[in-house]
Formats: C-alpha cells, structure tokens, sequence
C-alpha cells in the first residue's frame, strides 16, 4: 500500500476528474499501473493495453493531467475551507464494507468520519412524498437499530431519510449521511443544521463528488449505490412504483449482494406499491420489527455479536471487529464453502478476477465472500489485491 500522503491523494483526485473515466476504469488503470501518478506516467500505448481504455481515453489523460491536477488542488481547498476530509480507497479509515465492491469510488468526501462500528451498518431508503406512517416507520426503526449499536445510513433527502436521520439521533446513536451532491451544497437546505448535529455527534456526511457539483437528478443514483455499498443490509420503508429507493434496493441485492428488507403498508396504498411489489417478487424479505433484521444479519456479521448485550453493542478496550472473539483459527470462517473456498485462493495476494478463475465462483459470490471476509479480519488488502490475514 502507498503512503496515504497529500500528492497520492492529489494524484488520485486528479485521474478521478479526467474525462471518460469512472471509477471501475480508474480501478483497472491502478490494478496495471499500482498507482495514480504510475498511470499519467504510462504512455499513451500502455495505456492502451488496459480494458475498456481506447485510444481517445488514453490520450487525455496525459494532455488533461495539467488540468486535473490544478482542479484536484481546488477540491483540497475546498474541502478543507468547509471542514471535510478527502479519503482515498487505500487510507485505512476507508469503510471497510464498500472498499471491496465493483464501482467503489476511489475518493470520498467526508465531513465527520467512520470508525469500526460503521462495519455494522443499515442503510434505510424510501420516499420523499411519505405518509405519516412511513415516517413513524423509519423513526422506530432507525432508533432501534441506533439503541443496538447499529449505524443508521441513509440520504439526507425529505421524507423518509430524514426521518430515519433523526430516529438515530434521537437516541443518541450514530447515523451517516451520503448527498447526492458535493459537500460545498446543502440539499435539501432544511436539513442544514441536522448535518451539522450529525457531525457534531460522531456520525459522518459524506459525498464522491467534487465539493461544488450542486444536486441534480443525474447525481442520485450513484448516491443510492454508495448507501448500499455502506450498508450490510437495505430498508425500504415506503416507495411508490417509481422511487429511487427501488433503485437502491436493487443494487443491494443485485451488485453488492446486500440483504433487503421491505416493510409493508396498507395494501391500498400507492405510496407501499413499490414496496409490495418488492415482496412479491422475492426481491426483499418482509419484516415488521427491527429485531427481524438485527436477527437476519447476526450470521454475516457474527463477530460483532458477542458476548454480553454490552460487549455486542461497544466494541471496547481497543478491540476491533476484525479480531474480536480470538485468533482465526478459532473462529468459524464466514461465507460457507464459497468463504472457506476464497480464503484458500487468498494465500497469495490475489485480485478479484484471480480469486474466481481459482475458486469457480462467479463475480457476485466472489464479492459476497471477500466483503465477509474482510469484515470478519480474514483478509487485508494489498493495493487491488486481497490476501489472508496472518
């Protein structure tokens, strides 16, 4: 791993920005070339040599790095003129449960900041135009999960985000915020003052995108995928036919292999449709209390649950999640026969695409197992590769 300094972020920040590339082409640039400043080094030819870069694409990054360094230094203005943090996928405060999937983006903002118990998180969606009772929903279901420890992730947006927002912090537990605009911009800005109380109470706002893009439509759907990708398992609480929430929950389940969860409303409800329709098509679990979650994710997040009620919940004297409960060898490897299988293909460093052609696995159940895995303290990361903790 290279030293997390200000030039690897700059350079890092920098390839973000360049045209044509989103982060699973930078995620191939940094597997060949290890390194942000190792690819605008490359030649035009070698970069060429990469997938999914043509030759238009391998030309601009060299004649556009000029550019994109001078507006990666703006964005470090920026970020630090407004409080935030610029982290880059390798700095070790990156959360851990969105480091290891496809699209991860490979900068993040950050006003706030993660710890360990983020490692333990549920990410609740639903719509903007909700009913009373989907806002009483999201309260009781986000104070429930916030009272066991449980980190609350949701979209800063009306409606049922902020209500699951606040249901955290009403009991005084830990939520995250993921803005489908940069952190320079408020959006809504009613919910102003309740960011700054969340950062204010240990949780985080968080955003990929530069500190001055101002929210728009085209924004939210890498947002949604960001809340999945932070979250161990999805709500959905109240979404209409065409709610963005559905989109989310559709990533979760499809591309982050995420547990779902929908609760259900009055069967005449439009506001429920979408949700309904989620249950009937298999495509989230039907749940009416929070403890029906907590119970579903207790398996793949087995080694946040230990001990006492109070040991379960505060991962005291400096114990982190990944070495609770003892050694490796005296804990059971999470996964099944597809964890025990990656962790065999791990003893080497190994990427992602190495780890399915040794196993069989296709590349869902390889993110499933590694992302367990790595919750679990079975494997670190070396650069893009992944290799058993020792």
């Amino acid at each position: 791993m290279p030293n997390i300094d200000s030039e690897h972020i700059l350079d890092l920040l920098a390839l973000s920005m360049v045209s044509g590339l989103g982060p699973v082409r930078v995620g191939r640039l940094l597997d060949r070339f290890t390194t942000a400043s190792g690819v605008f080094e490359a030649s035009p030819a070698e970069i060429e040599r990469v997938e999914g870069i043509g030759p238009k694409t391998a030309r601009a990054i060299g004649r556009e790095r000029k550019k994109a360094l001078g507006r990666a230094r703006e964005e470090m203005r920026q970020a630090e003129e407004i409080g935030a943090t610029v982290l880059c996928r390798d700095d070790p405060r990156f959360p851990g449960l969105l480091r290891p999937l496809p699209g991860c983006p490979h900068v993040l903002f950050v006003r706030g900041g993660f710890d360990d118990r983020d490692r333990f998180a549920v990410g609740i969606v639903g719509s903007r135009r909700c009913t009373g009772y989907g806002l009483e929903q999201a309260t009781r279901f986000a104070g429930a999960f916030a009272s066991a420890g449980i980190t609350v992730v949701s979209g800063g947006a009306r409606g049922i985000d902020s209500a699951a927002h606040r249901g955290a912090l009403n009991v005084g537990g830990r939520t995250i915020v993921v803005l489908g605009c940069g952190l320079g911009h408020c959006y809504p800005p009613e919910n102003l003052a309740m960011f700054d109380h969340i950062v204010e109470s240990g949780g985080a706002v968080v955003s990929e995108l530069p500190c001055d893009t101002p929210p728009a439509p085209e924004n939210f759907p890498a947002r949604n995928r960001l809340i999945s990708g932070l979250s161990l398992g999805v709500l959905v609480v109240e979404a209409g036919l065409k709610s963005g929430a559905l989109i989310t929950a559709g990533v979760a389940a499809e591309e982050h292999g995420r547990d779902v969860f929908a609760l259900p409303g009055r069967v005449d409800s439009a506001a429920s449709e979408g949700v309904h329709g989620l249950i009937k098509s298999g495509g989230a679990l039907l749940v009416t209390e929070p403890a029906d979650i907590i119970g579903a994710l207790e398996a793949p997040a087995w080694h946040l649950f230990q001990g006492t009620h109070e040991s379960r919940y505060t991962l005291g004297g400096g114990v982190s999640p990944g070495t609770a409960g003892g050694g490796l060898e005296d804990r059971p490897v999470p996964g099944g026969e597809a964890g025990r299988a990656v962790l065999v293909a791990c003893t080497e460093p190994s990427t992602p695409d190495q780890i399915g052609l040794a196993t069989g696995l296709d590349a869902s159940a390889v993110r499933q197992a590694v992302t367990l895995l790595e919750i679990g303290g079975f494997l670190k990361r070396s650069g893009s590769k992944l290799v058993r903790s020792r």
